[in-house]
């Protein structure tokens, strides 16, 4: 048995709709780890599971997809892992591998992939199973709570950030300020680009100033400057309408969540046209993975962190949902 918190009906979070309660680990198959949790970073796709606001495939399902531990235990063929190895988990959980997207690289357009925390029970318990080919080696220079975020936060940020086509030393707009963005803004920093940040929470805004940012401002503030490329974080339609009024000739608008609300009707002429691009940004790859956990730790990313125990997982997805948390909300698994 394991201690885990527990979905069975999507509801409102402030309705603590997660259950702390006992339940059996997956058992795990030929290929296959059990991982021991130490630390599982909070994310919005995780409130939107809760809430319902996604469609959910499975109840009752365990979330969390950004889950760090050690193999505690693994299956007959496995050959990439050892125990007592720490390995992270992220939102991939696994993909059919031979389809017309996998084959030419795009797995997480896979029309089969299958999710950690939404098709696959996640991180918020005390162990996780995942197939090896889906788990990664974590860089040693961070700990356990530091580096969860990383998991999805900072690799759904890093894709967005290369969708947003921004080149080196280019002006970008960031709209909300939470766990990927502040990411994201120590490696647009580090390539030179001046970030313009919009966020509604005035502790958001002391953040993206201590990280770089060469202006902060409201979600609806005009932009002093035009942007070559920008990144929507947060999951209000309307916001498109103001990143694509603020965007230079030629720039695109990156949509880096999971969930949005209804984007109203776009101009053509005042907001599209000279070849503006809106792009969405669909779950991430492994090699996005590979890359982020390299690239990180040289520039390096510090992520910051507000830490809540493993039963404390409604409260901190209640804060999340307010703004309320700097940096990345992270659960310790005891």
């Amino acid at each position: 048995m394991m201690r885990a918190m527990l979905l069975d009906d999507p509801a409102p979070i402030e309705e603590n709709p997660l259950a702390f309660i006992d339940i059996d680990p997956a058992p795990i198959r030929d290929y296959e780890l059990l991982i021991r949790v130490k630390a599982c970073a909070i994310c919005h796709t995780d409130l939107h599971t809760v809430e319902g606001e996604l469609p959910l495939r499975r109840l009752p399902i365990v979330p969390g997809h950004q889950i760090v531990g050690v193999v505690e235990r693994v299956g007959g063929k496995v050959t990439k892992y050892s125990v007592g190895e720490r390995v992270g988990v992220p939102w991939l959980h696994s993909t059919c591998g031979t389809c017309e997207f996998c084959r030419k690289g795009d797995e997480n357009l896979c029309e089969s992939a299958r999710f950690t925390g939404y098709d696959a029970d996640g991180g918020y318990a005390q162990y996780a199973v995942v197939h090896e080919d889906f788990a990664f080696s974590m860089p040693e220079e961070y700990s356990d709570d530091h580096v969860a975020p990383l998991l999805c936060g900072g690799v759904i940020g890093f894709r967005a950030l290369r969708l947003s086509e921004v080149r080196p030393g280019e002006r970008l707009g960031l709209w909300g300020f939470g766990a990927s963005a502040h990411i994201v803004i120590q490696i647009a920093v580090h390539w030179g680009c001046q970030v313009y940040v919009f966020t509604r929470s005035t502790a958001h805004r002391k953040l993206a100033e201590e990280l770089g940012a060469f202006w902060v401002g409201g979600p609806k503030d005009a932009s002093p400057g035009k942007l070559h490329g920008a990144i929507i974080f947060a999951p209000v339609g309307g916001l498109v309408l103001d990143a694509l009024a603020a965007l230079e000739r030629g720039g695109t608008v990156a949509l880096a969540g999971i969930y949005m609300t209804p984007i109203p009707p776009v101009d053509y002429m005042s907001l599209l046209y000279y070849e503006k691009r809106i792009r969405s940004v669909t779950a991430s790859t492994r090699k996005d993975v590979m890359e982020l956990l390299e690239l990180a730790p040289t520039i390096p990313v510090r992520t910051r962190i507000r830490t809540f125990p493993l039963e404390d997982a409604n409260l901190a997805l209640q804060l999340l949902k307010r703004s309320a948390i700097d940096g990345s909300g992270v659960l310790l698994v005891p």
